[in-house]
């Protein structure tokens, strides 16, 4: 199965169903259906620099086209060319309609249960998935990459030992931040944006290495969440990877964190005062946060 994406005027969806032995025929109804633009009136570009298809011969196989997994296609129309009925007449309606929609950045919340950045870190990077059992994988493979690589992931930098930072980030009690978010960076291959909601920044993780994709996630002092760029009452599933040239996605995620300030949907790490949602008890700040749930496997607080 190939993992593509498609780019038109309605925005980027995700494509779909289609292998390498699909016919280019195939691949053209199923954009049509996405974005509205018929058969005959399709141009097609892929790449980059981008360069057109040819769309000569709807037999042939998207393999041979040199199509592949992780390819973004480019409809455009083509007005001088006449545009036919086409044979999902209902689907193409749906989708001239949803292309007047404005697609917006928006949260997708996970659970709050100590695993939250490794579970917005793999929804946003596998393109929507959301897998709340993704979190020991993604522990252990942090576990693996800083010990393959002692010098580089040394005490200075882990604030513990080498051995005992890999022991501790497997704990399931155990909460990711930075340093966490810097090796997946380097994983994935792609920059990592954390916008805070505190103080309406974006920490960019990635941002020299040259990567081409973006991904997105908001954080409040606590808790992480995964963002996502979808078309509010619509079926066509959300995006959440983005291009390093998109500034206008890092723009919405700015007005999205400033909202949540002017809301005081952010928590104070250092001052903040909780009250456990399970025992009631009363607590003050992330350090007595992260103690009573290591001592008593409550994860339920509430800001008081």
């Amino acid at each position: 199965m190939l993992r593509l994406r498609c780019k038109a005027r309605s925005g980027t969806h995700p494509l779909p169903g289609l292998t390498a032995h699909s016919r280019l025929r195939d691949m053209q109804a199923a954009l049509a259906a996405l974005t509205g633009v018929p058969v005959p009136a399709q141009r097609l570009l892929l790449g980059f620099p981008p360069r057109s298809l040819d769309l000569s011969d709807g037999e042939r196989r998207l393999g041979d086209l040199g199509i592949h997994s992780g390819d973004t296609l480019i409809v455009e129309e083509d007005t001088s060319k006449p545009k036919t009925d086409s044979p999902v007449v209902a689907k193409r309606t749906m989708s001239n309609s949803v292309r007047e929609a404005v697609p917006v950045l928006a949260r997708r919340v996970v659970p709050a249960d100590n695993s939250c950045l490794f579970t917005s870190v793999y929804y946003v990077v596998e393109g929507g998935v959301y897998d709340p059992g993704c979190a020991p994988e993604m522990r252990s493979l942090i576990a693996q990459i800083v010990a393959s690589d002692p010098e580089s992931y040394c005490e200075a930098v882990l604030g513990k030992t080498n051995r005992e930072y890999c022991d501790w980030i497997r704990r399931e009690e155990t909460w990711g931040g930075a340093i966490e978010v810097s090796i997946l960076s380097k994983f994935y291959q792609c920059e990592i944006c954390v916008v805070d909601t505190q103080t309406v920044r974006i920490d960019r993780f990635g941002e020299d290495a040259g990567y081409t994709k973006r991904v997105l996630l908001i954080y409040d002092g606590i808790h992480y969440d995964p963002l996502e760029r979808k078309i509010p009452d619509s079926d066509i599933p959300p995006q959440t990877i983005f291009s390093t040239t998109d500034d206008i996605v890092l723009a919405q995620a700015l007005e999205l964190a400033d909202e949540a300030r002017r809301k005081r949907q952010f928590t104070d790490v250092n001052r903040f005062t909780l009250r456990c949602m399970v025992c009631q008890k009363g607590l003050t700040g992330q350090v007595e946060a992260r103690e009573h749930a290591k001592e008593t496997g409550h994860t339920n607080f509430g800001e008081v």
